[in-house]
């Protein structure tokens, strides 16, 4: 296959990916009171990193964070900025699930899409925080559980995944 076949099929497989993963984010298994959930949304974008590499990883998981926004938008400012940080860098952290160990790239992945989460949280939701709570420990308190949650949901799913593909399909 020549280099220019390999980018195309990388591409149409980056495109598949991103939108099961989309399809798959609307079927919730538990959803938080004032946004987030735990689904299986991410176990598309980790077998396509683990597959493809970081680059492509963090390349879908930007396209995957945009398709968000636009499928959810309300044309407000004070909408389009918390989104950047909750979707669109977020999710380009699901490419560092590419990082051997399987477990590390999965830990640092996490704690980069919650850090991004939680400082929308404090700049952006601040108001949901309870009288005299540190904003910061909120949002981290709030963000760190379910992000976690769905990370380590994720995470074991792919790992199925990929062992199932990579006895029967030689992947």
């Amino acid at each position: 296959m020549t280099s220019k076949q390999n980018i195309k099929m990388t591409v149409a497989e980056c495109s598949l990916c991103v939108a099961l993963s989309y399809i798959m984010s609307r079927v919730n298994l538990f959803t938080m009171p004032n946004g987030g959930s735990i689904d299986f949304e991410l176990v598309p974008l980790i077998l396509f990193t683990y597959r493809r590499g970081w680059k492509w990883g963090v390349t879908a998981g930007f396209i995957e964070g945009l398709l968000h926004i636009m499928l959810r938008f309300e044309p407000t400012m004070d909408y389009i900025l918390p989104s950047l940080l909750d979707y669109v860098i977020a999710y380009s952290f699901v490419g560092m699930t590419d990082l051997h160990p399987f477990w590390l790239g999965l830990i640092v992945a996490w704690a980069g899409m919650t850090a991004s989460s939680v400082v929308s949280g404090v700049l952006f939701y601040a108001q949901y925080a309870p009288e005299g709570q540190n904003v910061w420990v909120y949002s981290f308190m709030y963000n760190a559980p379910v992000l976690g949650a769905k990370y380590l949901i994720s995470g074991i799913a792919a790992l199925i995944l990929w062992k199932l593909l990579e006895r029967e399909l030689a992947f």
